[in-house]
């Protein structure tokens, strides 16, 4: 597929980030978008900016939480009569973290919701839209998996095992549907998409879908119990939430999530631009950013010392992820 002229996309989290940056693009070379996000006012922003550059483009919005099938059913329903039953390009983009550890009772249900969205997502959004797809003459589907999709971590002091095993999951998916799709529907493609540190808002989102409250309105408990967090973690960590008062540890979290969308080094227009290019090219392996192709390639170097210290003090001795593990 190298033009999306005249194509119709569907493409989940939409609302900022990526998937913004997807909506933006796409309508600017002349493809009608549906797409749908948790968050409207957030879809409404995306439209407006979609509008005022790509003005004559069918862009439609929708509310939809897609670790829901039920809601990714009404979605397809939508999008189908407002857009026609053949679908040519699934972005399966919608992502959130949170709940990063198995060994609390405490964080299941932010770990269910956060596998819920980040790998039912993608699996719902296949299952709902697939008939659509194949009933078009040429079809893609675009999966948004991580660098934690093959490595599980954020550094020694972060679980990361909701959002890891979500990822992991889409990797394998994506790649075990090229097989299927070639015996099954050949004239539909598949990529799947492996980012590094790319300057979302993911980090300040995901709190609001998960329904905890912003960073600078942390409860006093709240700020109790994630200072004990830190205090944990050891080292200069410890030595900071020591000497900090409730309101600049509200300040420290909430300029966190900020610098992680603002200084990271790949923009979310250049990811989606990537991104787009790698379909054009029928890549079904799509890894953006320096930084994921620099950590993929020191993975399949030493698997087995992945996750020790040496590996991490490398990381770090060249930047990769760094601002990435230091906002969490």
């Amino acid at each position: 597929m190298d033009s999306f002229r005249g194509r119709i996309a569907v493409v989940t989290g939409g609302g900022t980030g990526m998937g913004r940056e997807l909506c933006l693009q796409l309508a600017k070379e002349g493809c009608a978008v549906a797409t749908c996000d948790v968050l409207m006012d957030n879809l409404q922003e995306t439209k407006r900016l979609c509008e005022a550059e790509s003005p004559g483009i069918s862009i439609t919005l929708h509310q939809c939480d897609v670790s829901s099938e039920d809601d990714i059913r009404r979605f397809r329903d939508e999008v189908v009569a407002a857009h026609g039953d053949k679908i040519n390009l699934l972005f399966n983009n919608a992502g959130i973290g949170g709940g990063g550890s198995m060994t609390s009772e405490e964080s299941r249900e932010d770990w269910e919701r956060t596998f819920g969205v980040c790998w039912y997502g993608v699996y719902y959004g296949c299952r709902a839209f697939m008939p659509h797809l194949i009933a078009a003459d040429q079809a893609h589907i675009v999966n948004t998996s991580s660098v934690n999709g093959f490595w599980a971590s954020l550094g020694p002091t972060t679980p990361h095992s909701a959002y890891s095993s979500a990822k992991f999951a889409v990797k394998g998916f994506s790649e075990a549907l090229i097989t299927d799709l070639r015996m099954n529907a050949p004239h539909v493609g598949v990529s799947v998409v492996m980012p590094g540190h790319i300057g979302t808002s993911i980090a300040i989102n995901s709190g609001k879908v998960l329904g905890h409250p912003d960073a600078l309105n942390m409860s006093e408990e709240d700020i109790k119990v994630l200072r004990e967090q830190m205090m944990q973690i050891g080292g200069p960590e410890s030595e900071m939430v020591m000497n900090l008062s409730d309101d600049q540890i509200r300040e420290v979290i909430h300029q966190r999530g900020l610098d992680f969308r603002d200084k990271a080094p790949t923009s979310a227009g250049q990811a989606a631009t990537i991104i787009l290019d790698g379909v054009k090219a029928g890549k079904w392996r799509i890894l953006v950013g320096d930084d994921a192709h620099r950590l993929d390639q020191r993975v399949r170097a030493n698997p087995e010392g992945a996750y020790e210290s040496e590996f991490l003090e490398a990381l770090a001795e060249d930047g990769d992820l760094t601002a990435l593990i230091e906002s969490t």
